[in-house]
């Protein structure tokens, strides 16, 4: 059963929302205290988010931007601002999808479980993705070693996934690049520099040190 986090200030529409989740084999979990979202969402830790943009003393976008340097996990803005600005924006800074209100609930639910599929297809939650002893969480987007573990965001588990999936080969920058505009990630070379740096940074915080190797001018390995 997937846990769905509701962000939404009006309480008539984060209890409709509660309530078609529930009815739907959903576990939602409803917040009204938007000052602490992002403590509520380490804390809860859920496969979904569904994130207003209004909010009491906070700003989706805001919440959005913070979540996305830790988490990759699925966030929909559902909220009555319905311009294009702000939909691009949404989009930009790691929203995977946008509904206006008024919402059809079955259009809402169709959404819902298309990202879901799409995020967490045809994975298991104890299945892992090994290389020398690192192990890749596919559906929490974590990296395991020795009893600890670190998220990463959706560029770093797509970047390290690319790379341990082609375990033993040296892949050209130029291709990990086209791999993540393929998956709508839209990074470019600076970028996939300091997510790298990142990775590295991270990995090396569970004491796996040397793990993604640098062939010089070209690209890297593990």
């Amino acid at each position: 059963m997937f846990k769905v986090l509701i962000v939404e200030d009006e309480e008539k529409i984060r209890n409709e929302l509660y309530n078609i989740l529930k009815n739907n084999e959903f576990d939602p979990i409803k917040i009204d205290n938007f000052e602490n979202v992002f403590e509520i969402f380490n804390k809860v830790k859920p496969d979904l988010i569904l994130l207003d943009i209004n909010l009491e003393n906070e700003d989706g976008f805001n919440i959005c931007m913070k979540i996305r340097e830790i988490s990759s996990v699925p966030i929909i803005f559902v909220t009555s601002r319905d311009n294009n600005i702000d939909e691009l924006m949404s989009i930009t800074i790691g929203g995977d999808d946008f509904i206006t209100k008024p919402y059809n609930t079955q259009i809402l639910l169709a959404r819902i479980n298309s990202i879901l599929k799409r995020a967490y297809k045809t994975i298991k939650k104890d299945e892992m993705l090994e290389v020398n002893g690192v192990k890749l969480n596919m559906l929490s987007s974590k990296v395991e070693y020795n009893n600890k573990d670190i998220e990463l965001t959706k560029n770093e588990f797509k970047i390290l996934y690319y790379i341990m999936t082609n375990k033993e080969k040296i892949i050209a920058r130029v291709d990990i690049l086209d791999y993540l505009w393929d998956s709508s990630l839209f990074v470019n070379d600076n970028t996939l520099t300091v997510n790298i740096t990142r990775i590295r940074t991270k990995l090396e915080s569970l004491g796996i040190n040397d793990f993604i190797k640098t062939k010089r001018g070209y690209g890297y390995y593990v």
